[in-house]
């Protein structure tokens, strides 16, 4: 009795929609006033050779590693920097904070100003240092669009992962790095040697929040750019989005997020195969 609210509450707004875009995605339809007509997993195959579809699962790949390159070392570095202030790091921590509060609407339209070509402050600092040749339209080069959003992405999600390895190094015992500097260790040997290896769990656990969060990332690359120039930074987001809203193929559509669904099972289920593995090798 005490579980069925939450029982409910799953199965109206997760499973039931859930099912029910598996159930849409073999279906010919545009959700509008046209008979819907089943056509079996024609909408999967149309998926699995759509070269822009193809496209857009390389950029969600390339986000995810780049996510993890930058995302998880300069979260774990402001971690151990806060942590090691302790409490005159409250204002600092509050300010880091900040763009995980941020809406990511404003983000989007906040930097798309900083990234506008003629007006935008990064072009206009550029040109007034004399590095005008590398003044480009960020959003609008096909070949930055991606690394320009990627960088928003990451600027934002940071402060997650760095209150994420705050609450590890929390819970690390002080025991611990007492004994090391009592054995003469310095500030290097004592991250690497100790805070690493205790962290191992946490940092593992948020290599596995950014990678599924990067493949079905959506708000931020949808304000932005909404995938283009030409599908240069086009994610599967947002293009079942585009399927469903702008084309009207509500079944193409439900079989991308269908699929998307099925390949963030895949990751999730693949990394904690080699997590768990990876326990037991240590």
């Amino acid at each position: 009795m005490f579980l069925l609210p939450t029982i409910v509450l799953l199965s109206a707004y997760l499973i039931y929609p859930l099912l029910s875009s598996f159930w849409l995605s073999l279906l010919n339809w545009n959700g509008l006033g046209q008979s819907a007509k089943f056509v079996g997993l024609h909408n999967w195959i149309a998926m699995a050779q759509d070269p822009m579809f193809q496209r857009a699962l390389l950029n969600n790949c390339i986000l995810a590693v780049v996510s993890v390159v930058v995302q998880i070392p300069i979260g774990l570095g402001l971690a151990v920097l806060l942590d090691k202030a302790g409490k005159r790091s409250r204002i600092l921590k509050i300010v880091y904070f900040l763009p995980m509060l941020m809406s990511s609407v404003a983000v989007g339209g906040l930097f798309k100003n900083f990234y506008d070509p003629n007006f935008g402050p990064l072009n206009t600092v550029l040109n007034a240092i004399g590095l005008g040749n590398l003044a480009v339209d960020w959003l609008g080069d096909p070949h930055w669009s991606l690394i320009a959003t990627a960088a928003v992405v990451c600027w934002q999600s940071i402060p997650f992962y760095m209150i994420l390895f705050l609450a590890g190094l929390a819970s690390m015992p002080g025991e611990l790095r007492e004994a090391a500097v009592l054995d003469g260790a310095n500030e290097w040997t004592i991250f690497f040697r100790i805070t690493l290896p205790y962290l191992q769990g946490t940092i593992r656990t948020a290599v596995m929040l950014v990678i599924i969060g990067s493949l079905r990332y959506f708000d931020l690359v949808f304000v932005m750019t909404g995938g283009g120039p030409d599908g240069s930074s086009e994610l599967m987001a947002t293009y079942m989005y585009r399927q469903v809203f702008n084309s009207f193929q509500l079944g193409y559509g439900s079989a991308i997020a269908s699929g998307m669904f099925v390949i963030v099972i895949i990751a999730a289920s693949l990394g904690m195969r080699l997590s768990k593995r990876f326990e037991t090798e240590v």
